[in-house]
Parts: C-alpha cells; sequence; structure tokens
C-alpha cells in the first residue's frame, strides 16, 4: 500500500526522499508529501495525485535540510486531499505512517478534549498529537513515542521526526513492513529495499511490535516491552537497475515480457536440470503422512492456489483446500494435527494472508511460503520457503509473479508426487522436462503480441466479457477476468464452462466478447460444446487453443490465436500469457493508468 522514506544526516536529504518515493510509486497512491527539519522547525510540502504535482510543489517551494520523511498515500480514512496527505504534524512532531490505526476516534476525542486541534480526517494525524501530548506533558522525544506505541492499536509502520531534534528519528512497526538502512554518518528507513536501494544495501528489518530509535550513528531496537534487542544486518538483493521500463511503454509490458527469464530463474532453485528431477528444500513434513494440504492466498495468488489444486490432487493424490484468505481464519477452519498449509504470495507482506498463516500456526500446522520476497515477513515466519525469483513486479497487476508462483508450485507438485509414490522416476523426469521447455515456448507464445493487440482493439469497446475454462484452465478464466476488470475497468468474469447453462448464458449476445480458453487436452469436446452454446445465441468468441484445437472449432470462432503446443499438465501458465496481453492491451486502448489502475494497490498491508 502507502510508501514511507526516511533519510537522516544526508544534505539535500528531501531530494533522496522524492527519488526513492519513485521507486514506492508501484504500491499505489493518491497523494504525497514530504517534510524535513528546517532551522529548529518543521516544514512540508504535499500533494494529492501523482509524484509530479509534489516536484512542482517541490520545485516553488524547496526544502532543505538533513532530515526528511516521505510518503506516498494510498486513502483509507479521509479522501485523497492535501489536507489529508502526509506527512503529518502536531507542535514539533511530524509523523508518517502505512496502516490502519483501529482506535482513532477514541484517541482523537481525549486529545479534542485537551485541547489539541486536528487539521485532517486522517487517522495518522492522531499519532503525531498523542506523541507531543507526551511531550507537552514533560516527556522527552523517546519516551513520548514509546508511551504513544502502547496506546495505538491496528496495523502500522510508522516514523517521526521531531523539530527539537535534528539527530533523530524513530520507526515503529506492528504488521507493515519496516527496514532500517545503514550508511556512512546517515542512516535510512523504508517501507522496502527497493526504496532504499541507491542509498545503501545493508539493512534490518524490524520485526512486529519492534520500535527503532535512529541517529547518525547508528540504530538502536526495542521490543513492545521497551527492551533493549538487537536485529541482524541483512545485505538487500533488490536493485535500483530494475526500475527501468526498457524500451517498454509500461512496466506491466516489461513484466510480461520478462516472464521467459523469471520462469527459468524460478526453475532454477527446484530443478536439477542435470538429472532432469524436481529437489524440494529440506523440511520436516514426511509428505508421504500428510492428509491435506490446506493453500491459502489473495487475488491472483489465490488463482495460483485454485490451480496448484488440481495438480497436488491430479499428480500427487493428496486432498487440498484452497481458501481466500481473508475469509479462512473467521470460519475457523479445523486444521489436521502436523498437517501442511502453504502460504502464496508476491509481497509475502499481505496482511489477510499473514494473519491466516499466523492463525494455521496457531493450529499446530506446518507453514510453508511461496513468496518473491525473502526478506518478506511471510518468509520469516514461515518453515520453509518456495521462493519464485520473479524479481520485482512494478505494475500492480501481477504477471510475472503469477507465472513464476505457478512454476514453483507445479514443481512442488512433482516433488510431491514422487515423494509420495504416486508417480515413477520416468514420469518425474517427463513433467520435469516439460517445466525446462516453458521459457522457450512462452517465448513463441509471445510472439502472438500483434494479433492479441488487434482484437483487444474491438475488446476495448465492450461493456461486460466473460471467459470460459475447464479443468486446470477454469482459474485461468478466474485471472483473465480478473486482469481486465483491474486495468482496463471492463466488467469482466471468469466461469467454469460448465456452469454455463446454470446462468451466465443468459447474458450472451453479439455485444459480449466471450474468451474461450481450450488447449485440446481431455477436456477439450466438452468445452468446444459449450463454445458451440455460445455461437448459437450470437455471442462472439475469442477461442485460445493450440493448433489442434483451433482446426477443429476456430471456424466457429470470431477469432483465434494458436497458442504452442504445450504438456497439458502445463498449460494454465502457458494460457496465463495470451490473457495478460489481451488485458493490457485493451488497457493501452481505452487510455487507463496501466500499471497504477485506480483504487488499487500492489501490496495490500492492512485488511
Amino acid at each position: 500500500m502507502c510508501g514511507i522514506v526516511g533519510v537522516l544526516g544526508a544534505e539535500g536529504a528531501s531530494g533522496l526522499v522524492l527519488d526513492a518515493l519513485r521507486r514506492l510509486e508501484y504500491r499505489g497512491y493518491d497523494s504525497a508529501g514530504i517534510a524535513c527539519i528546517v532551522n529548529g522547525g518543521i516544514d512540508r510540502r504535499r500533494a494529492e495525485g501523482k509524484l509530479r504535482n509534489l516536484v512542482s510543489t517541490l520545485q516553488r517551494q524547496p526544502l532543505p535540510g538533513a532530515t526528511a520523511i516521505g510518503h506516498t498515500r494510498w486513502a483509507t480514512h479521509g479522501a485523497p486531499t492535501v489536507d489529508n496527505a502526509h506527512p503529518h504534524v502536531s507542535g514539533g512532531v511530524a509523523v508518517v505512517h502505512n496502516g490502519i490505526i483501529e482506535n482513532f476516534q477514541e484517541l482523537r476525542a481525549e486529545l479534542s478534549a485537551k485541547g489539541h486541534i486536528f487539521a485532517s480526517e486522517t487517522d495518522t494525524e492522531v499519532i503525531a498529537h498523542l506523541v507531543y501530548d507526551g511531550m507537552r506533558a514533560g516527556l522527552g522525544p523517546r519516551e513520548a513515542a514509546a508511551q504513544a506505541f502502547k496506546r495505538l492499536q491496528g496495523a502500522f509502520a510508522l516514523v517521526l521526526i521531531f523539530a527539537s531534534e535534528d539527530n533523530l528519528m524513530i520507526g515503529a512497526r506492528n504488521g507493515p513492513p519496516l527496514a532500517v538502512g545503514y550508511g556512512d554518518g546517515e542512516m535510512y528507513l523504508g517501507s522496502d529495499a527497493l526504496a532504499l536501494s541507491p542509498l545503501t544495501k545493508t539493512l534490518s528489518y524490524l520485526e512486529d511490535g519492534d520500535w527503532v530509535v535512529l541517529s547518525r550513528g547508528g540504530a538502536e531496537f526495542f521490543n513492545a516491552a521497551g527492551q533493549s534487542i538487537q536485529r541482524k544486518k541483512e545485505i538487500a538483493s533488490a536493485s535500483a537497475a530494475m526500475m527501468d521500463k526498457g524500451h517498454h511503454r509500461h512496466f506491466m509490458a516489461k513484466e510480461i515480457y520478462e516472464q521467459p527469464d523469471a520462469i527459468a530463474n524460478t526453475l532454477g532453485a527446484y530443478v536439477s536440470m542435470l538429472r532432469g528431477t524436481v529437489e524440494l528444500p529440506e523440511f520436516t513434513v514426511d509428505l508421504r503422512a500428510i492428509s491435506r494440504l490446506t493453500i491459502v492466498a489473495c487475488g491472483t495468488a489465490y488463482y495460483a492456489g485454485c490451480v496448484a489444486k488440481y495438480w497436488f490432487e491430479q499428480l500427487a493424490r493428496l486432498p487440498v483446500e484452497v481458501d481466500i484468505a481473508s475469509e479462512f481464519r473467521y470460519r475457523e477452519a479445523a486444521m489436521p494435527p502436523g498437517g501442511l498449509a502453504l502460504f502464496v504470495s508476491q509481497s509475502g507482506e499481505t496482511a489477510d494472508t499473514l494473519a491466516a498463516l499466523r492463525y494455521c500456526r496457531a493450529q499446530g500446522q506446518v507453514i510453508a511460503s511461496v513468496v518473491n520476497v525473502a526478506e518478506s515477513t511471510i518468509a520469516r515466519e514461515s518453515d520453509v520457503i518456495f521462493p519464485t525469483h520473479a524479481g520485482p513486479e512494478i505494475g500492480v497487476a501481477s504477471t510475472k509473479a503469477f507465472t513464476c508462483q505457478l512454476t514453483a508450485l507445479a514443481a512442488l507438485a512433482i516433488g510431491f508426487a514422487r515423494a509420495r509414490g504416486a508417480i515413477d522416476a520416468a514420469e518425474e523426469a517427463r513433467l520435469t522436462r516439460a517445466l525446462m521447455e516453458l521459457p522457450r515456448l512462452i517465448n513463441v507464445a509471445l510472439a502472438h503480441d500483434q494479433m492479441i493487440r488487434d482484437l483487444a482493439h474491438d475488446m476495448a469497446k465492450a461493456r461486460d466479457v466473460i471467459y470460459l475454462g475447464r479443468g486446470l484452465l477454469y482459474p485461468i478464466a478466474l485471472e483473465g477476468a480478473l486482469k481486465l476488470k483491474e486495468i482496463s475497468y471492463i466488467h469482466a468474469e471468469g466461469y467454469a464452462a460448465g456452469e454455463l447453462k446454470h446462468g451466465p448464458i443468459a447474458l450472451i449476445d453479439e455485444d459480449v466478447p466471450v474468451i474461450v480458453i481450450a488447449p485440446s487436452d481431455a477436456l477439450f469436446e466438452k468445452t468446444a460444446s459449450n463454445m458451440q452454446e455460445v455461437v448459437a445465441r450470437g455471442g462472439r468468441v475469442i477461442l485460445l487453443s493450440d493448433a489442434a484445437g483451433v482446426e477443429k472449432m476456430g471456424a466457429y470462432a470470431a477469432a483465434s490465436v494458436t497458442m504452442p503446443d504445450v504438456d497439458p499438465f502445463l498449460s494454465p501458465i502457458m494460457y496465463a500469457i495470451p490473457v495478460q496481453l489481451l488485458a493490457y492491451h485493451t488497457a493501452v486502448f481505452k487510455g487507463t493508468d496501466v500499471d497504477q489502475p485506480r483504487n488499487l494497490a500492489k501490496s495490500v498491508t492492512v485488511e
């Protein structure tokens, strides 16, 4: 969600903060601001909308100083206005904040009764007033901050600076991530490693309940009880060079085209190219003894989990339950003793997924995660990590992270199947070879870009779109519809093709494009029958299939895209490519903000 940056001890700090905020734009935001300590006071610049508006403000009114904090805000409390933009100030205290303070109304009423006057509608402003109230009562900045943290309820990462202390910055975390960066006579705070990557590669990560006091000389860490603690220094792998769009118009396009390399990198973590086998990380579970696998995720990652359900059940003969993280823990699911729970997340910071993980931990489950950020909270709280080596994904709509999740999950399904004796060595070798062919075949699929672009020109005129798929391709129909909704703002729905006559067929007419995802697998004939039902009612079908499928059914479609032949087991990864391209080009034709679609954020770090 929102982005946080703090710079302590560097001249031109506001410029460094601004550059870091640019690297956090991918998170989604609707206002931005920076505050500095200037001549013993707090000076700030804020703007609604994109960072270019803040840049214009800073050009007219520069911010000098060596201590600065900055923020890109995605509105949760209060509209995206200048008054509601961070940083917020009370007395000589300035704060930036990610998350939600759940008891802010009670705190605000209490502080208002003491004479505090609030200038915004936000929950964040109460933090600055609460700290200032402690200082006004005679506490020092550190003591006032520590006292305030104990009173805050909710999920938050925050950074404070003080007009009276030009060598002090305080950060705190309870949920959303916060990292400390180390420099030479300078210190930094940021909501992820990418924000700080040009400034430092040496980081420490706050754990839940931690708070940290920075000076130019270093960092002091404390836990929720105020006890001094140590947090290890790590070398971050994120690179600022990876933030460039290259020759692409949008990050999303760049990331779609990065998928062959990203999938190849991910395969490197699971496949022995030399032996042609899948090699799983060591962990404590006897895979033969598992009675059930529970997969939990949100959004696109949930659809990856839905595909994985088919893989694990069909290949490994392992019962699987897949759940949306935001619903999972509230139904108080019964968990089998010693069971395995698998969490899928690009960022590794998704609040609902993390909460579900902790529920499963409390139920005695072994915790595994498929994550793209090895330093993330979900990764750190897992017993075993299954990484996706997609690299930073800047576009809000997930593309390469999704296919890398699928790649990792496919490899895991093969590895589980072999360990459980559900497949023999020959079948493992065959499926592993198919995995190794994916990067090449996806390059072939990307060659259809221009054709899909031509189809998108008409798609951009639609108000409603239906996606149909069966079996392994049903979750891809759901994902295709989600992608189109996310970035083009066209209403779209994904359905299991067999459900067509149970309601969705009532929507079919000549104005509703129907995307049929149907490789020539064992279910092709059944999907082809559903496709003919659509055509008979005047529906306009776009068929995504292989050469054999197009030869059989292409004549019934308004248009067909011929995909390369791929092992049916891996068809979800292959057919993710055309639905991504179709959504992308449709959004471009509509003129929407492809990389930062309205109302969405890359990482949802609050419930």
